[in-house]
């Protein structure tokens, strides 16, 4: 970093601020949905001078072992970063008991992330410091439609954020604000590029979407498809279909629900379904008033608007909403150095992964003050007579 602390006189006084290891190891928990994720999560702490034990998701163990491999082909030493393919549970008693534990580098879901910092917490009088806790876990990302956006491009972010990867990103627009004023185009322009959009294997280029991780992903997302058919609040715009015969695929799939209080617009989903609410224009201002009560999480969200004074006090009301924020831009899609991620409330510790603040999370400053010019005397010179 180029930071230092200042020195009046260098020539006197040399103030220096250096970084040094954590003192202990790093317990890292990745997630299966981003590849370069879990490297990151393992191997960033190690530029800072660290150890991790690198504990992969269960079903993406042979992506990630590719990425220690790499690695360690490419040099890196042995024993500095360990991979360790195990049960989570098992994993995390083990590490969260250790006395040497420096700190959890976290993916992954609510429950999990609030299961290791209790652990962490009934373990404190075991550790030789005060481990730090970093984590990233979700959210319920939204696009907020103001009457005078663009619709194409509505609609084309909307359908990226949703259902690229089967909408299986943190960061997936998972609920839709549209004005009443717009929503017949909206509606229109969803459901017929819904229409074009190819599902099959991944292995095939042209594929837009292929099949969820596992069984557990494609019970839980169809369960909220079958919500969203039974529900009164709830109707279906476009998809709603699911077949597990061959893999777990389910269709990309628009909810339109007549209350943003309906579970299906306030939970994360993780998967490829994504809710409209329709609001009168008129009640454009309550209505982005309330977007932050509608969900406990704040990873992403995106404002559409081309009423560029609306579009600055809008920033300002969604500010607690969204740890990044865009604007005429979907909620997905950050890129290392350009827009470092993370997100508050139920969505994580915000610690901006693809950032500076992330960096130092690793470190342990020292600051180091060097004097240059002997001391003879005790007193001091306001003391003089």
């Amino acid at each position: 970093m180029k930071y230092q602390p200042i020195s009046e006189d260098p020539s006197t006084t040399l103030n220096l601020l250096r970084y040094r290891a954590l003192e202990g190891f790093i317990a890292s928990v990745t997630p299966f949905n981003f590849t370069a994720i879990a490297g990151n999560l393992a191997y960033t702490p190690c530029v800072m001078g660290n150890v991790t034990l690198w504990k992969p998701s269960d079903t993406s163990i042979l992506s990630n072992y590719l990425i220690y491999k790499i690695f360690r082909d490419a040099g890196f030493p042995d024993g500095v970063v360990n991979f360790l393919p195990s049960d989570g549970p098992v994993f995390g008693k083990t590490g969260t008991a250790h006395q040497d534990l420096a700190a959890v580098n976290f993916t992954g879901s609510v429950p999990t992330f609030q299961w290791l910092w209790k652990a962490v917490g009934e373990n404190l009088q075991n550790y030789t410091g005060f481990p730090k806790l970093i984590g990233e876990c979700g959210g319920k990302n939204y696009h907020f439609v103001h009457p005078t956006a663009e619709v194409k491009t509505v609609v084309a972010s909307t359908i990226r954020s949703a259902f690229e990867y089967q909408g299986q990103k943190c960061s997936a627009c998972s609920r839709v604000y549209v004005p009443e004023s717009l929503w017949g185009e909206i509606k229109e322009g969803l459901v017929e590029t819904q229409k074009s959009l190819k599902m099959g294997p991944a292995t095939d280029a042209d594929s837009f979407m292929s099949a969820v991780i596992d069984r557990k992903a494609f019970d839980r997302i169809s369960g909220y498809v079958n919500h969203a058919k039974s529900s009164p609040n709830c109707s279906i715009v476009a998809g709603g279909g699911y077949d597990d015969s061959v893999g777990y695929f389910i269709e990309p799939t628009i909810v339109q629900t007549t209350t943003p209080t309906d579970k299906i617009f306030q939970e994360e989903i993780f998967g490829p379904l994504v809710t409209v609410y329709v609001y009168p224009d008129k009640d454009c201002q309550s209505t982005l008033e309330s977007v932050i009560t509608h969900s406990p999480y704040s990873l992403t969200g995106a404002l559409y608007c081309n009423d560029q004074e609306f579009a600055d006090a809008a920033a300002q009301t969604l500010r607690g909403t969204a740890g990044n924020f865009y604007v005429n831009d979907k909620s997905t899609g950050s890129v290392v150095g350009q827009q470092p991620f993370g997100g508050a409330r139920l969505s994580g510790t915000n610690d901006k992964a693809g950032g500076p603040h992330y960096m130092l999370k690793w470190a342990s400053p020292q600051a180091v003050k060097q004097t240059f010019v002997p001391l003879h005397a005790v007193g001091y010179p306001y003391m003089e007579k």
